[in-house]
């Protein structure tokens, strides 16, 4: 056999376990995570330490929403994540972390009461996504904003049923905020029919 072959043949093969492992994560999700009734995802930098307000806000944002009945769910590692999980964790509400597999960083933090680890980001995406009435997102990086379009972006679309996503601190988001009501709502209404 032909190097070549053999490469596409061994591609092949991973590529089909690929698959069980992504409906692993799925069944996974859905299990750990089918009893939740009511639930806030919240996202932010993973690198804010305690004594930074926007870490104070999580946690007592968090804590607040737990007293009130809902879960939190958070990307399950450090920063704004640990903030909320804590915030919950000291509400004895539902704190949930969806830990994302990262070459260096990422570890899970304590204070979720249900952790769970994803390979995949869409996997772990959909959980945010599928038991959240709401999300609110504190300043963060890529990884933040990619959670913030995806959402937006499933509301838009009518995949899933608009619900609301609040961004803390007005300052941070200001001119991303200007930008899309610049340019996507004014110049390209087409944006904002839904």
């Amino acid at each position: 056999m032909k190097y070549r072959e053999r490469y596409v043949l061994e591609d092949i093969a991973d590529d089909s376990w690929r698959m069980f492992r992504i409906i692993s994560e799925f069944v996974d999700g859905f299990e750990a995570l089918g009893s939740i009734k009511k639930a806030v995802s919240i996202f932010g930098s993973a690198r804010s330490s305690p004594k930074e307000p926007w870490y104070i806000a999580a946690e007592k944002t968090a804590y607040l929403l737990s007293k009130k009945g809902y879960a939190v769910i958070t990307g399950g590692g450090g920063g704004i994540m640990a903030a909320a999980n804590k915030g919950a964790h000291r509400a004895k509400g539902v704190s949930v972390g969806l830990n994302i597999e990262l070459p260096h960083e990422q570890s899970p933090n304590p204070y979720a009461n249900i952790q769970m680890g994803f390979r995949y980001f869409f996997a772990r995406k959909v959980m945010f996504v599928k038991y959240a009435s709401a999300f609110v997102v504190f300043p963060g990086g890529f990884g933040t904003m990619d959670e913030l379009f995806e959402s937006l972006t499933l509301i838009q679309t009518q995949k899933i049923k608009p619900f609301p996503v609040i961004l803390y601190d007005k300052k941070y988001w200001g001119g991303l905020i200007e930008w899309i009501k610049e340019n996507l709502l004014k110049k390209r209404p087409y944006f904002a029919r839904r």
